[in-house]
C-alpha cells in the first residue's frame, strides 16, 4: 500500500502516523511537508495527523487548511483516494470543506487524555470493515477542541447515511451524538478524534488501531 502523511508545523504526531502506518503495511509512507503542491503518484491512503498545526492560532486547522498542499490533497480524495485525518487532521479537514461541521473547545473547557472506548457505529465502511463484527474499540485520546458541532439537518444526514463511524461510549467533549469520527459522502475522507495510530501495539496499552489501518490495507 502506497502512503503519505502530510506534515504542517506544529504536528507531532506524524512520526506515530508513519511508524503504524509501516508495522502495518510493510511500506514507508511518503512525509509531505505542507509548503509542497504535489502529492506522490499512486496514493492508496494519506494521513492528517494529530498535533497543533500553526499553533492552533485562529481556529485549530484553519490556517493548515489554506496550505499549498492542500489542492492536491482535494483532488486526491475526489478520485477516491482514502484519507484519515486525525485530531488536529479531523480539525483541518472540517476547515478545508472536505468533511460537514467543525470541532469546538471540550464542553468542559478541559484538555482530555487518557483510553476513550468507542462504539463502532458503522461496521462496514472502508475503515471498519476489517474488525469482522467488532462493535467497540478503544482508542487514546489528547485533545483540547474535540466537540464536533454540525447543525441538525447534517447530523441527520450524517446517521442516515451511516457516515457516523465512530461514536463515544462515554463522551469526554461534548459532541453531538456522541459523534467520534465521521465520512464523506463518498465513504473515502474519515476523520475522528481518537488516535488509532497510537493504538497498534499491545506494549504500548492495546492495539485496537491495526483494524482501522488493515481495513484501508485490504480495500487498497
Amino acid at each position: 500500500m502506497k502512503s503519505a502523511v502530510i506534515v504542517f508545523p506544529g504536528s507531532n504526531c506524524d512520526r506515530d502516523a508513519a511508524v503504524a502506518i509501516e508495522g502495518i503495511t510493510g511500506q514507508t509512507p511518503a512525509m509531505i511537508w505542507h509548503k509542497e503542491t504535489e502529492l506522490p503518484d499512486g496514493l492508496d491512503l494519506i494521513v492528517a495527523p494529530g498535533g497543533f498545526s500553526y499553533g492552533d492560532y485562529l481556529r485549530c486547522g484553519a490556517i493548515a487548511a489554506r496550505s499549498a498542499i492542500v489542492p492536491a490533497l482535494k483532488r486526491e480524495a475526489d478520485r477516491g483516494v482514502a484519507v484519515i485525518g486525525v485530531c488536529n487532521g479531523f480539525q483541518v479537514l472540517c476547515e478545508t470543506g472536505l468533511l460537514p461541521g467543525a470541532l469546538l473547545r471540550n464542553a468542559g473547557l478541559n484538555f482530555v487524555c487518557r483510553p476513550e472506548p468507542l462504539e463502532i457505529a458503522n461496521a462496514n465502511s472502508r475503515f471498519t470493515a476489517a474488525y469482522q463484527g467488532r462493535r467497540e474499540v478503544v482508542f487514546p485520546i489528547a485533545h483540547h477542541d474535540g466537540n464536533y458541532v454540525a447543525d441538525e439537518d447534517t447530523l441527520d444526514r450524517l446517521e442516515g447515511d451511516g457516515r457516523v463511524i465512530f461514536r463515544y461510549r462515554d463522551n469526554p467533549n461534548g459532541s453531538a451524538r456522541d459523534i467520534a469520527g465521521i465520512s464523506n459522502e463518498m465513504g473515502n475522507v474519515l476523520g475522528l478524534m481518537p488516535h488509532p495510530e497510537r493504538a497498534v501495539d499491545l506494549l504500548h496499552g492495546g492495539d485496537d488501531g491495526v483494524g482501522l489501518f488493515q481495513s484501508v490495507l485490504e480495500a487498497a
